[in-house]
């Protein structure tokens, strides 16, 4: 494990940087590696990101110009806010140099790792590599950590928000960073798919122990009858939390016939990664996620089942 000062010599020492993001990417990842990426290229250095083909029409405008041209080899890789191997995006093969991320086992799997969990996001992280490095971030790099640091933390919304994270919002506001457009991008935008879909999974849902545990189901089906596409389904975790009462909620995703992805958030009175682990998955102690190879409502049965086992 590297300290900050040990991390920036790393990035000092190399050049002609291949970034990473996860599968699935979300704002964290893009943000803060084309953050990252952006900081490197004022640092004199080659830089691109090893382009994510699941990244959704929101992100598209702000990140696909840092995506690598296709005879770029680069020969150092660093990954940004990946907590595990089987998250880097498809299509990536090889050694990972350096890993800087939020998740309290990230790391792993890369010869080098920077990981400090106390950041809600990894653009926390991002951003303080950047001061150590540059002395402070332009107008571009506020834009992109303010996507990473606002997207991870639910708009400020969610527990893992510290003061530091507002400190960090700040900062980023002081750069510059266009916070009234972005938040009405991020957070402030809807397509009818996605509103169709919403009440569909509102109608279905499945509720426990007096509304504690809430599940919210997405099928394919459902998918297929708002006409919603991936773009539609960010932040989909959010609506089975917003329940008066709840404790623990679980969003189950149907990517393809008897395959799920499930999202676990709690208010910490069960442990997130615990339940998720035992599914092969990890992330924080109150936000989760694992994938499932069963049909949407039997995993998300199998998931309940679990989650009573760890019940306080």
């Amino acid at each position: 494990m590297l300290t900050r000062e040990e991390c920036c010599d790393f990035l000092r020492q190399h050049d002609d940087y291949l970034i990473l993001t996860h599968i699935r990417p979300d704002g964290d990842t893009l943000g803060g590696a084309a953050a990252l990426c952006h900081g490197l290229r004022r640092l004199g250095k080659r830089a691109w990101l090893f382009p994510n083909r699941e990244i959704t029409r929101t992100y598209e405008a702000m990140i696909t110009p840092y995506y690598a041209p296709g005879d770029y080899a680069g020969q150092t890789v660093v990954a940004v806010d990946v907590a595990a191997a089987h998250m880097l995006c498809r299509g990536f093969e090889g050694t990972v140099h350096l890993s800087l991320d939020h998740h309290p086992h990230g790391g792993a799997f890369s010869e080098q790792c920077l990981v400090d969990p106390s950041k809600a996001a990894g653009g926390e992280l991002i951003l303080e590599i950047l001061d150590e490095l540059l002395g402070g971030i332009d107008r571009e790099e506020a834009d992109l950590l303010y996507v990473a640091v606002s997207t991870d933390s639910g708009c400020f919304r969610f527990a893992n928000t510290t003061a530091d994270t507002f400190r960090a919002a700040a900062r980023l506001t002081d750069a510059g960073a266009r916070i009234a457009e972005l938040n009405k991008l991020l957070f402030r935008s809807k397509s009818r798919a996605r509103m169709l879909l919403e009440g569909a999974i509102c109608s279905s849902l499945l509720s426990y122990r007096n509304a504690e545990i809430n599940i919210a189901v997405v099928t394919l089906e459902m998918m297929a009858h708002a006409g919603a596409e991936e773009d539609d389904c960010q932040d989909m975790a959010d609506l089975a939390g917003m329940v008066i009462g709840n404790k623990v909620a679980v969003t189950v995703r149907e990517l393809r016939p008897g395959h799920c992805k499930i999202s676990l958030r709690t208010d910490g009175s069960v442990d997130a990664i615990a339940v998720c682990r035992r599914f092969g998955g990890g992330g924080h102690r109150m936000a989760a996620g694992c994938e499932i190879d069963l049909p949407p409502f039997e995993a998300a049965e199998a998931v309940r089942q679990v989650v009573e086992e760890y019940w306080p």
